[in-house]
């Protein structure tokens, strides 16, 4: 079992950053991809971003490439979410999530971060 806590979330104006971190604990070394995804109220989850725990490659929803970055300190078993020139339709509850070895989809969710951009 893998367990996720999500922070850094609050209230930002537009063009404004925040960064979020997703502490991981548990069953890290059965992690092979870290992923980021948000809820605005109506919507349905989408996918913001994603890590190979241990590799090297990333991938972004296309409104926010160029403006997020995710990244991960394997020391700490950490993922962060950078998150510059914030916009209003980037308001959201955001969700750490990780994909474990065997599994086809992410398999653990941390309880999410409200993020408020003002405009």
């Amino acid at each position: 079992q893998v367990q996720l806590v999500e922070s850094g979330g609050g209230l930002v104006q537009a063009g404004g950053s925040l960064r979020l971190s997703c502490a991981a604990s548990g069953r890290t070394f059965s992690v092979i991809t870290m992923g980021w995804f948000r809820q605005a109220p109506g919507n349905e989850r989408e996918f913001v971003a994603e890590i190979r725990w241990r590799g090297t490659g990333t991938r972004y929803l296309d409104s926010v490439k160029g403006r997020f970055t995710i990244s991960g300190d394997n020391g700490k078993n950490t993922v962060y979410l950078q998150m510059n020139s914030l916009k209003p339709e980037d308001t959201a509850v955001y969700y750490c999530a990780a994909q474990l070895s065997g599994t086809s989809a992410y398999d653990y969710w941390g309880q999410g971060t409200q993020v408020t951009v003002s405009s």
